[in-house]
This record gives structure tokens, C-alpha cells and sequence, in this order.
């Protein structure tokens, strides 16, 4: 038997949340495992709960999903954070992806994209909903020196292509300690916390 994937919803509004629960449980390999209205309630829930992935909603009463985010990274460093919203506002898809988001979903889009989006979080990728992406494209700058060395330029733009440490060992042939080496390097050199900011401060430098 197949182990599945844990999900744990985080929307405010009950009529979205069933059918995000609905999609969701229809894959085989995830399962809905908790859910909260709220950015306080999923804190107060996720220390009881065996969930791996988080699908979160920006627009929460309270305490808002960036933030809601922002602090479920720093506490619970084992869960990934698939962000949902019904908006693509620069200021906002940048702000959720600072917050450690591993994922950004419209919430027009259809449902195997947000399956696809949860399965690589799952996996440790990073996933851009096409229009998210297409945004961030468009604020790339000047390109600037690139303090990386050509290898780590390479697993970056590896990593902003959805691969996970493991998928990119395999492509480069080489061990996947070897990779998480090369990532904390590229972290390290661009004042990154983690592998979703890098690639998009790599790709709004202008360095992949």
C-alpha cells in the first residue's frame, strides 16, 4: 500500500474548503488530514497534526496567510506551504514567496494543477502557478555579477524548473549530498532562506 501524502487546509470560507477537500482526497496519493478557518487556528492544530503539506490561503481573517506562513516555517521547519489566493498582485506574490511559500496557486486554476503544485511541494520543488510565474519573469532587472559558480548557476536553474535535490542529482549524475552542498552555497550567497526565495532572487537578478 502506498503511503499518501498529508494535507492540511487552511481557508476561511467553508464552500471553497470543501471543494478544495473534495479534489484533494480524490488523489490517491494525498489525503485531507485537518483543516482551519484561520491563520491562529492552524497554528494552534498543526502541533497535533501528522500533516506533511500545508494549502494555505492568503485572504484569512486575522492573522493573513503570508504571516500565517511566515510563522509555520519557522515553527514546524518539516511542512511545506502550497499558498493559494484569488490574486496575483505583485506586491502580495512576492511577499507570500518571502515568506517561505513553497508553492503559489491561483485559485482559478483548474485542480490537477493545484494536485501538481502539492505533489512537488511534496517532493521539495518549487511550484509557480504559469501567470505567477509570467509576473516574476517580468521583474527581472539588469543583470548582475553573478556570485555563483557556473555548477551552482546550473542546479538553480534546476531548481527554479520544479526539480527536487534528489531529481537534480540524478540529471548531473552525482550524489545527492553532493547537491545539498551546492544548495547551501547558492543559499548562502544570496542571502536566501530557502530554495524557493533563491530562485526567485535569482531570477529577478537576472542570474539564470
Amino acid at each position: 500500500m502506498s503511503v499518501r501524502t498529508n494535507v492540511f487546509l487552511v481557508e476561511d470560507h467553508a464552500f471553497t474548503r470543501d471543494g478544495l477537500r473534495i479534489a484533494i482526497n480524490r488523489d490517491q496519493g494525498l489525503q485531507v488530514v485537518g483543516e482551519a478557518r484561520s491563520g491562529e487556528e492552524a497554528l494552534e492544530q498543526l502541533s497535533k497534526s501528522n500533516a506533511h503539506i500545508v494549502v494555505m490561503d492568503i485572504g484569512l481573517p486575522g492573522m493573513d496567510g503570508i504571516e500565517a506562513t511566515r510563522q509555520i516555517k519557522s515553527t514546524f521547519k518539516h511542512l511545506n506551504v502550497v499558498m493559494l489566493t484569488a490574486h496575483q498582485l505583485e506586491t502580495e506574490v512576492f511577499a507570500a514567496l518571502a515568506s517561505g511559500a513553497d508553492a503559489y496557486c491561483l485559485k482559478t486554476t483548474d485542480p490537477a494543477s493545484l494536485l501538481l503544485a502539492i505533489h512537488a511541494s511534496a517532493l521539495g520543488s518549487t511550484y509557480l502557478d504559469p501567470q505567477i510565474a509570467h509576473l516574476v519573469l517580468g521583474r527581472l532587472t539588469v543583470p548582475q555579477e553573478n556570485p555563483l559558480t557556473p555548477r551552482e548557476s546550473e542546479v538553480l536553474r534546476l531548481i527554479a524548473d520544479g526539480l527536487s535535490n534528489k531529481m537534480i542529482a540524478e540529471r548531473l549524475e552525482v550524489g545527492v549530498a553532493t547537491i545539498k552542498t551546492y544548495v547551501e552555497g547558492i543559499l548562502e550567497k544570496l542571502a536566501a532562506s530557502d530554495r524557493t526565495q533563491a530562485a526567485v532572487r535569482a531570477l529577478r537578478q537576472g542570474l539564470i
